[in-house]
């Protein structure tokens, strides 16, 4: 069982209107705040519910801007424990985005098939 934690609401400045879909912005600067350690492995993060709350947007842009997130393996959704930051560090220190390709290396998972619904908002395919 995992220990009651504070909740961490990360720090994210939405510019609505811009080029950048609002998940994707959320999704970002929450990476960022996980790759600069302002949120600590296995930091508590709000439900999508209180987030959406929080940053006045729809519960779905949130959402799939954790989604993206647990795609990446930067966070992960416990049942009855909430969203946490993933405990384990980048092997040797590597950037996120040289993880891709050593976990595309591996084959794990096999195929990732990303789609996209009628809003842009992506749709991960695992087979």
């Amino acid at each position: 069982m995992i220990a009651r934690t504070e909740t961490r609401v990360p720090y994210v400045v939405l510019e609505r209107g811009g080029q950048e879909p609002l998940h994707r912005q959320i999704a970002r600067q929450i990476a960022a705040s996980i790759a600069a350690g302002t949120l600590d492995r296995e930091a508590r993060l709000p439900s999508s519910r209180s987030l959406a709350r929080i940053l006045r947007v729809s519960r779905n842009t949130v959402v799939t801007a954790y989604s993206e997130l647990i795609a990446s393996g930067l966070i992960r959704s416990v049942r009855g424990a909430g969203v946490r930051v993933n405990g384990g560090a980048p092997l040797s220190g590597m950037p996120l985005a040289g993880m891709q390709g050593l976990v595309e290396a591996a084959h794990s998972p096999s195929t990732v098939l990303q789609i996209e619904d009628s809003d842009a908002n992506p749709i991960y395919i695992r087979y």
